[in-house]
């Protein structure tokens, strides 16, 4: 697991031995799961548990602030 960003009290991790699609995992209270590449080419929430409504909306935000430095992450860490 490698943290890749942190704000708003949410940490942005990779999972070093995770899988295809380039996603992260967002924490706080609760975690989200978002594909780094949509259908639509922007990030897209997959699932939420026990987060508020607005630590997802603004991890979302977050991820699709930080689209390409995150996949470029996620290319280093997976290839």
């Amino acid at each position: 697991m490698v943290t890749i960003y942190r704000a708003h009290g949410l940490r942005v991790i990779i999972f070093t031995d995770d899988h295809e699609p380039a996603h992260v995992h967002v924490f706080g209270d609760g975690q989200v799961k978002i594909n780094l590449i949509g259908p639509d080419g922007v990030p897209a929430l997959v699932w939420a548990q026990g987060m508020k409504g607005n630590d997802v909306r603004r991890a979302v935000q977050i991820v699709q602030d930080q689209q390409e430095a995150f996949l470029a992450r996620w290319r280093e860490i997976h290839g």
